[in-house]
């Protein structure tokens, strides 16, 4: 059975509704990143960066998983599926796929402040006070911007195993995921299904690249569709 890995960005779910960074000129959802999305905005105002993360949780009992998703979970059907995601919500899980790495974190999880391993599911929002059971205050289990990629080696490891590669929705800008792909065999068949492909380092310098430029949706279809009957 052939392992497949998927790498997945805002764009997949943005048909779902989700906001994204380069689609907003670089606000989410209205604030600067460096306002709520950094380990500086926390310790400056915490409830700020609370707030912010409440309200994208609460927008994920607004969405669906869309076809983009959808598709992803057909290939399971055949092969040995791996996704990798920058995405924070949790569409990929709802949609049915199984094997899901986060790389920034889950919306729908807080984290100790003092104990990262320490992690509850969380559906509500989170105010101050609210702690884990060490005493100290919950935080959103967001990787904010300079802070350190725990899953990141995980991912590598789960690229060098790969027979197929599948880039979706990212702009190939936000490092280190967007350096995932160069971990893949170099002679595996690769695609990148964007309607706006951005450009990196590590893919110009992929052989066996096929882009797609279409949206998630209509572009994994296709792609899925090829791939179940080859």
């Amino acid at each position: 059975m052939k392992n497949i890995v998927v790498l997945s960005g805002a764009g997949i779910s943005a048909e779902s509704g989700i906001k994204t960074f380069r689609d907003a000129d670089g606000l989410w959802e209205g604030h600067d990143v460096m306002e709520v999305a950094t380990p500086e905005a926390w310790q400056r105002n915490p409830a700020l960066v609370l707030d912010f993360y409440n309200q994208r949780r609460k927008q994920l009992f607004e969405v669906s998983p869309n076809d983009g998703h959808k598709a992803l979970v057909r290939l399971e059907e055949k092969f040995s599926v791996n996704i990798i995601t920058q995405n924070v919500d949790d569409l990929h899980e709802r949609a049915g796929s199984r094997n899901i790495i986060h790389l920034h974190g889950e919306l729908k999880k807080v984290r100790s402040t003092i104990d990262p391993l320490l992690i509850y599911d969380w559906d509500e929002d989170l105010i101050l006070g609210q702690n884990c059971d060490k005493g100290s205050q919950l935080r959103p289990h967001i990787v904010w911007f300079g802070e350190a990629v725990p899953m990141i080696e995980p991912s590598r490891e789960i690229c060098r195993l790969a027979d197929l590669l599948i880039i979706v929705g990212t702009s190939l800008q936000v490092y280190p995921a967007a350096s995932l792909m160069a971990y893949a065999p170099a002679n595996i068949p690769m695609y990148y299904v964007d309607p706006n492909p951005g450009t990196s380092f590590e893919l110009s310098n992929m052989k066996n690249l096929t882009i797609i430029r279409e949206k998630a949706g209509k572009g994994l279809t296709e792609l899925v569709e090829q791939l179940l009957i080859n």
